[in-house]
């Protein structure tokens, strides 16, 4: 039996791909660059015209760490109240204290506000200073879903911690497995740890139909970003692996 495979877009023809793909879940998010920031309302509600699977929402309204003042906190409840009412089946959040332990207080405030949506705790979870514990607190906090590395750069280099925490966890709360995870290593990964859900965002690089370029003019300011290629989902590559 093939894992639920769900593929991280922050672009709509990533969707379409996911679509044709079969794709279980994706998750809907902006900047994966920066490791994914809430999408746009219109994106969402696009995307839901087009996926008939699970949309999960980003819930992350800046990029760099997870300890979130009060107007953020905020931001972070309208949004939710946004997917609510605008198509999402699920939310992605992660919050941390100051000490690096997750911050149960927010995280029962917000799912709270998710009401009957399904939750995954992202990969805050593997910036937490005590991984076991961390888990213990997500269950606790009755949390479904964690999306983890091991508390390593990338999957693979987390399979075994990922193999102690589906231990762990013991049916208790699922584990997807994402970070830097390839296609052709999930089997493999499956194989050493036990996983069941795996999260990727399976892209390939297609070049800009833009015949006019400005390569010296960059969007971003502090770093110059290839403006004329695009990362979108593989369509071939994301059918293998769903009809596999």
């Amino acid at each position: 039996m093939r894992p639920v495979i769900e593929v991280c877009v922050d672009r709509i023809d990533s969707v379409v791909t996911c679509s044709k793909a079969g794709v279980d879940r994706i998750e809907l998010c902006a900047a994966l660059s920066e490791g994914g920031l809430t999408p746009s309302f219109g994106f969402l509600r696009q995307a839901r015209q087009i996926f008939r699977g699970k949309i999960m929402m980003m819930i992350r309204p800046r990029a760099g760490d997870f300890l979130y003042q009060s107007d953020e906190i905020e931001i972070m409840k309208e949004d939710i109240a946004l997917a609510k009412s605008n198509g999402a089946d699920g939310i992605v959040f992660g919050c941390l204290l100051a000490d690096g332990s997750i911050d149960a207080p927010l995280c029962r405030e917000l799912i709270e506000d998710a009401g009957s949506l399904d939750i995954t705790f992202h990969r805050a979870f593997d910036a937490s200073a005590d991984l076991d514990v961390s888990l213990e607190t997500l269950i606790e906090l009755g949390i479904p879903r964690v999306l983890t590395s091991g508390g390593q750069p990338d999957v693979w280099r987390g399979r075994d911690a990922l193999q102690s925490l589906v231990r762990q966890a013991n049916s208790r709360i699922a584990i997807l497995a994402g970070g830097g995870i390839t296609a052709d290593r999930i089997a493999e990964i499956i194989g050493a740890t036990g996983l069941r859900e795996v999260h990727l965002s399976a892209r390939t690089t297609r070049a800009s139909a833009m015949q006019f370029r400005r390569d010296d003019i960059p969007m971003g300011a502090s770093q110059v970003m290839p403006e004329y290629e695009h990362r979108i989902a593989d369509l071939d590559l994301l059918k293998n692996l769903c009809q596999s």
